[in-house]
């Protein structure tokens, strides 16, 4: 099967959630500057998620780049994770209309280590369909961002009932994390 209409699908699905997330953004009804606090949590989390939905479009990009084609196995893996990112509009809207309280910040990080989980299984079923010596399995080799990006959102979820700033710099530390570009599968389309 080709890949290139999975591709093309979940680059709309992706669309969609950013859409969704930016219609959150309600304007205020006053003119004042002043009138626009009400909205900085809201806006915050917006800034988070689409930072998020941004380094899976990317990194989603740069990991079809590493296939020719697909298979029925890879298409469900796939609907998963765009099914978890899915809630993160859900999720964020409902983190920054509650100015980030402990409830909210932990479904967030939830539905984060969530997306982690359905980001490794479609790795996993990329692997196996392309093979163990596959310049895929190369690039996903020890995947040290991969591993540690859970063990985040977890802690993230655990201090969002203890204090939510930390759960918070807890979430944008894994961002921030994930900002640093990976090579690994760029190298691995030029290997290919």
């Amino acid at each position: 099967m080709d890949k290139h209409r999975l591709e093309a699908f979940s680059d709309g699905v992706i669309a969609i959630i950013i859409t969704i997330m930016v219609l959150e953004l309600k304007v205020p009804h006053g003119s004042e500057l002043s009138d626009l606090r009400p909205l900085v949590p809201i806006f915050l989390s917006y800034v988070l998620s689409f930072v998020y939905i941004g380094i899976y479009w990317n990194n989603h990009h740069h990991l079809l780049h590493t296939i020719s084609h697909v298979t029925g196995g890879v298409l469900w893996a796939n609907l998963h994770l765009l099914f978890w990112l899915s809630l993160i509009p859900f999720a964020t809207g409902w983190m920054g209309e509650n100015h980030f309280s402990s409830m909210p910040l932990a479904l967030y990080g939830f539905v984060l280590l969530m997306c982690a989980f359905a980001w490794k299984l479609l790795q996993a079923r990329l692997v196996v369909m392309q093979g163990r010596e596959s310049a895929l399995a190369h690039a996903v080799g020890r995947d040290l961002k991969g591993r540690i990006s859970p063990a985040f959102y977890v802690a993230g979820i655990l201090s969002a009932f203890l204090n939510g700033y930390l759960s918070e710099a807890i979430y944008v530390l894994a961002a921030l994390m994930w900002l640093v570009p990976d090579r690994r599968f760029e190298k691995a389309t030029h290997a290919s």
